[in-house]
């Protein structure tokens, strides 16, 4: 016998189940497949009574939407299955686990997209709302449009300046003074082409050397006079 084996055989095997606790954990597995089956037999019946309940109430052709009572997830979602197998539109609308709701609507009477904004913030809908809403958007429209057709006036003055200073300087002097001037660039400063330095750096440094030159012998003469 190997190592392992002998190891294996030494230790302890676990405890054995009584026939009690056999039985009891029997017992507790039958008792969830059973509440198991009974939650889907449940959801079963509840898709059978949701689709029979869209296909009587839409048979009428003046119902357009059904609401549904608020539910949890798991029902909502047979709600949506059911609609779309029948060819309607649903949409859900409320905060989950406090107050979500579903309504089914006819293809050819799916909501505007005005509805379903208001309804998913919780607002109040219902024709005169949307008749309102309506009428708004078309008098901003013709607003806009009566706005782009209108084109700024070109403003035209009274009087030209020029006649203004005829009687003063004369129709001559009045219309060189209104011709167009250009800034005098000199003016008030020194030009810029003046402040330029063409000079290379080897006749800068000459021209330093000599001021200086000139300041020495400048100054040596001072001194001897």
């Amino acid at each position: 016998m190997d190592l392992l084996g002998s190891i294996m055989n030494s230790m302890e095997k676990p405890p054995s189940l009584s026939e009690k606790e056999r039985l009891l954990i029997k017992k507790r597995k039958e008792e969830i497949e059973k509440r198991q089956a009974e939650e889907k037999e449940r959801l079963k019946r509840f898709k059978e009574r949701v689709e029979s309940k869209l296909e009587s109430y839409f048979k009428i052709a003046t119902n357009t939407m059904l609401k549904f009572e608020p539910m949890d997830q798991i029902y909502r979602s047979i709600i949506h299955e059911a609609a779309e197998s029948t060819g309607l539109l649903s949409y859900a609308f409320g905060t989950d686990g406090v107050d979500r709701y579903i309504r089914v609507y006819r293809k050819e009477n799916a909501p505007c997209e005005d509805e379903l904004a208001a309804r998913r913030r919780g607002e109040p809908w219902n024709e005169d709302i949307k008749r309102h809403l309506i009428e708004k958007r078309k008098l901003e429209a013709l607003e806009e449009a009566e706005a782009a057709k209108r084109k700024p006036e070109k403003f035209v003055p009274n009087s030209n300046y020029r006649d203004k200073y005829v009687h003063l300087i004369g129709q001559e002097a009045a219309l060189e003074a209104a011709k167009k001037t250009e800034t005098n660039k000199t003016y008030g400063f020194v030009p810029s082409e003046n402040k330029k330095d063409v000079r290379s750096i080897e006749q800068t440094m000459a021209d330093i050397r000599d001021k200086k030159r000139l300041k020495t012998t400048h100054e040596t003469t001072s001194n001897d006079n």
